[in-house]
């Protein structure tokens, strides 16, 4: 099964650095897309929806999954 998985993130963000770290250690290969430009992270959140207000946002094939919980949650999914 391929996972398309692009995360996006932001520097100096522990919670983005975890996500990725997961990501590797399941040998999952992912796009990440930085987003360090306030006003270009301000769009994207409205791209997300009204909800969104934190990085990193992870998206497998084209659905957005979350954040770092929303990853585990959907990569525990997957498992079964």
């Amino acid at each position: 099964m391929s996972l398309k998985i692009v995360v996006y993130s932001k520097s100096a963000c522990p919670q983005c650095e975890s996500a990725k770290m997961i990501l590797k250690s399941k040998s999952l290969a992912y796009e990440e897309i930085k987003i360090d430009d306030e006003a270009e992270r301000m769009a994207f959140y409205e791209k997300c929806g009204p909800s969104v207000r934190q990085m990193p946002q992870v998206f497998i094939n084209d659905q957005r999954v979350g954040g770092l919980a929303g990853l585990q949650a959907a990569l525990a999914q997957m498992a079964h």
